[in-house]
Formats: structure tokens, sequence, C-alpha cells
């Protein structure tokens, strides 16, 4: 079996009926609702217009233009832009060179608004996770390198500005996730392998630097979302397996398990998964098949099933979800199947509709986005859909 990452997020696999284009290379646009499996059709009614929320100003650029990248907000505010992809994000022509991810990092600063450089990374890292420590460091694990899944994790060090390398994991994963746990450790579950989508997770400890093995999820999936839960456990949810999955399951710490929980309505990938506020987490858009979907759905954990929620006025995969120090959502960018987007909406988890928002001032998927502690999200990088990687970044003042 092959599977290939390419710099637009392709997936392709040898043993799929089905590929997964590229932007630029997808169907017509489908209508929202028409996508929606058991929602009411008040839920499919359920957009509202504010336009003129939120206003959006230019920031200063990145020293790299970066797709495929991580944004992780540390300690002292800043903000912490690590690896991606600097080539084109479309299809290679012939006799064009291939270009590397590279192992640059770089610091966005919130009282200065510039960004400034910090030593590279040990290995370049396209497609990677980041994850915050509870001692201020951030973990970097996997991802891939010249369509060759990644097995190497390192640690940056805020103070020092410099990343080091620390014990590998057991196997090599793109499309995983990466979520901290009560005790600090982080779970490290699922994605490709190289060969497989892998069910096997692994626990990563701080104190010891190295990884351990846990128990394995009960299908293996990649590009599915992993948010961890006010009761300590974590809600993994979705992914492509080799096909798209609607299937959900929770990660216990304390027994080191997983166990099955209810299926969304609606098989997905590459969509958003949110903690909001109090209970429930908001998945919205992402991929079945090769269509991008405006649905979103709410998982309760006290009930263990998912629900209807109003849908996004644009479907959308590729796209951030930030919550808001309101408890608001803010949905933004992605890719609706024929162009790359620069529309903004809100989801209010007290009505459970979306609202249109100030768009961004560039069409992005591919990028991030970050809350920042004075409320404003960092929005970076990602591709505009012309074959160009962004450098730009906009502040998005809600």
């Amino acid at each position: 079996m092959a599977m290939r990452h390419s710099r637009a997020g392709r997936i392709d696999s040898r043993t799929r009926s089905r590929i997964v284009p590229r932007p630029g290379r997808w169907s017509a646009a489908v209508a929202a609702c028409g996508l929606v499996v058991a929602l009411t059709a008040a839920a499919c009614g359920g957009q509202a217009t504010a336009a003129g929320y939120g206003t959006v100003t230019p920031a200063a650029s990145m020293a790299h233009e970066r797709i495929t990248h991580t944004s992780t907000l540390l300690r002292d505010g800043r903000v912490l832009i690590a690896g991606g992809d600097i080539g084109r994000p479309a299809p290679r022509q012939k006799g064009e060179a291939y270009v590397p991810p590279g192992p640059t990092a770089e610091v966005f600063d919130p009282a200065t608004g510039q960004f400034s450089g910090t030593r590279q990374m040990a290995i370049a890292h396209d497609g990677h996770t980041a994850t915050l420590l509870a001692d201020g460091r951030v973990l970097v694990v996997g991802g891939t390198y010249d369509s060759r899944p990644l097995v190497t994790a390192e640690l940056f060090d805020p103070k020092t500005g410099v990343f080091s390398q620390t014990n590998s994991m057991s196997v090599a994963r793109l499309g995983h996730t990466a979520t901290p746990l009560p005790d600090g450790r982080v779970l490290i579950a699922g994605g490709w392998d190289g060969s497989t989508f892998t069910a096997t997770a692994e626990l990563y400890d701080p104190l010891a630097a190295s990884f351990s093995p846990t128990g394995s999820m009960r299908t293996g999936r990649a590009y599915h979302t992993a948010t961890p839960l006010p009761d300590g456990r974590v809600l993994i949810a979705g992914g492509l397996g080799p096909d798209d999955l609607a299937s959900a399951e929770l990660y216990d710490p304390k027994t080191g398990s997983f166990s099955l929980t209810g299926a969304m309505s609606t098989p997905r990938f590459r969509q958003t998964a949110t903690q909001l506020d109090g209970d429930g987490v908001l998945i919205a858009g992402g991929l079945l098949g090769a269509t991008p979907l405006a649905s979103a759905e709410l998982y309760d954990e006290k009930t263990g099933r998912f629900g209807p929620t109003g849908s996004m006025a644009t479907a959308r995969e590729l796209h951030t979800a930030t919550r808001l120090a309101d408890g608001r959502v803010l949905v933004a960018g992605g890719f609706d199947g024929t162009s790359v987007l620069n529309s903004v909406e809100l989801y209010d988890p007290t009505t459970g509709r979306f609202a249109e928002a100030t768009p961004l001032t560039s069409a992005r998927d591919w990028h991030t986005a970050t809350l920042l502690p004075d409320g404003r999200v960092l929005v970076a990088g990602g591709s505009d859909g012309a074959r160009s990687v962004l450098s730009s970044a906009e502040l998005y003042q809600p």
C-alpha cells in the first residue's frame, strides 16, 4: 500500500477507490443542507448575518512562507510558529524542483506586533503536531518530510529559544493527534505510518523524556480530531481509516484504554473540534468523500451522543476554529470545494447558530489561528489557492 501526503494535504492511497483531490481540482461546490444527515429543517436554516462583526488588521509578515505549520501560544503570551512546507501547495509541474519543508521557526510577540527568528528545529517537520507542556516547553511530534512520515520528536524551550531532540515514538505518524492530559503527559493517537492507518497510541512523559505504549483505538484513523474533556478523558472523532469515519471513541487516562462512544451523524475527516465553555464539543465542517461539509454537530459528554446544531453558511475544510474569550467560536478560511475562502463565521453556543462576520483580508487554507491573551486572534500563513504559500499574517479583533 502506498500513501502520499503532498504539500496541499492530498491523501492518495492505491487501495482506495477514491482520491481526495488537491485544491483547484475539486468538483463544483455543494449546498450546505444537502450534505447533512439527520439535521432538522431548523438547523439547516440556522444562519444569521453579522457581516459587520469584528475587525481585521494586517500584521507583520513572517520571515518564511508556511503551510501545514503549527502555531502554539506560549506561557508568556508569545506565539511559536514552527515548521511547515515552504514549497508550492499545488502539484509540482514537470521540471520544477522539489522544495523541501524548512526546519525554521519564529516567534510572534503581541506586544510589538513583530515576528522574530529563533533557532531551527533539529529536523524539518511538515504536518506535525505541537503541544504546550505543563513546564512551558513545546513538544513537536511526527509529520512528514518528502512524503515520508516521521517517527522523530523534539522540544522547544522558550527560555533559550532552542529546539532539542527527544526520544522518538515507536511508530511514524502523519495526520495524528497530540493531546495534553491532566497529569502532564501527552496522548499521541493514530495517523498514517507509511503503510497503514494505525490504531496505536502512545504517551509522552516529559519527566522521563520518552514515549510509552498505551491502549490502542478501536479503529485505525488519521486526520481525526482529539479533544480533552473536562473530566480528563479525550474524545477522538471521525477521520480517515481508510473509509471516511463517523465513529468516535473516548480515551480514559486512568485506565489507559479506549472505548466506543456515540457516532456522528455524518462521516467526516479534516474537520475541526472545539471544546465549548461548560459542556459540549463542536464538530464543524471537514470532508465527506471529496466534498467539503457545511454541517456541524455537538457532542454531549454527559450522554455520550452527538446531536445536530446549526450549519455553517459555507461548506469548508482546512479551516480553523478558535474559541473566543466570550465562549463563541470563530471559524475562518478553508476550502469550499471550488475556492480558498476568506469568509469568517461565528458560532454562538447559546443559540446554536452560525453568523457571518467580517472576512479575512486574504483567502487562506492550511493556515493557523491562535487566540492571544488580549482576545485577538492571530491568523498566519497557509495557501491562497493560486499556487502561492503565504508569509502574511493578520489579527482578528472580535
